[in-house]
């Protein structure tokens, strides 16, 4: 299940929060409970991407994005994910997530996670996260422009821009 209550309370805590530019971080703290592991006695891989929401979603609060989208009438969607595990997260650990928007193309905003088990890395990983309307994607210069952030520009690093042409060349619809 989806879990509603913990975002719900990572939005109270942003809301009390000051305003972030784009490329700030917005920091969160967990903790790994028995329903977010797998077989394995470990933090859930689906379940480490779904805690990685409750940076996400108070990240776009914080940086005015979700107030944009319901002025514009415009949603957001993922539109693609590369995460990295490197590290178990047990069961009862204490989590810290750290989300930041990387930078962004001309369909793309890109946000990075760093998920953190008592000061070291565990998973890593960037989202494509589309900002649609009826009509479909919108341009991320007019994203920018309605945030009021046009000088919001930064070169996207290599291996972000690499994973994003690799993903341009994979087929779509899938061939199976």
């Amino acid at each position: 299940m989806y879990p509603l209550i913990r975002v719900a309370l990572a939005m109270r805590a942003a809301r009390k929060m000051p305003p972030l530019v784009p490329g700030e971080v917005h920091t969160i703290h967990t903790r790994c409970w028995p329903w977010d592991i797998d077989p394995f006695m470990e933090l859930n891989n689906g379940r480490s991407m779904t805690l990685m929401d409750i940076g996400r979603i108070p990240l776009a609060l914080r940086t005015g994005l979700l107030s944009m989208c319901r002025r514009e009438g415009w949603r957001m969607t993922m539109a693609g994910a590369s995460v990295q595990y490197r590290r178990r997260v047990p069961p009862f650990a204490p989590v810290e997530i750290r989300s930041r928007a990387v930078g962004r193309d001309a369909k793309f905003i890109y946000i990075e996670h760093v998920t953190l088990v008592r000061g070291q890395p565990a998973h890593t990983a960037v989202y494509r996260a589309a900002v649609v309307d009826k009509d479909g994607i919108v341009h991320t210069d007019r994203v920018a422009a309605s945030l009021g952030r046009t000088d919001w520009t930064p070169t996207l690093p290599d291996w972000i821009t690499a994973w994003s042409e690799a993903e341009r060349m994979r087929p779509w619809p899938p061939q199976m």
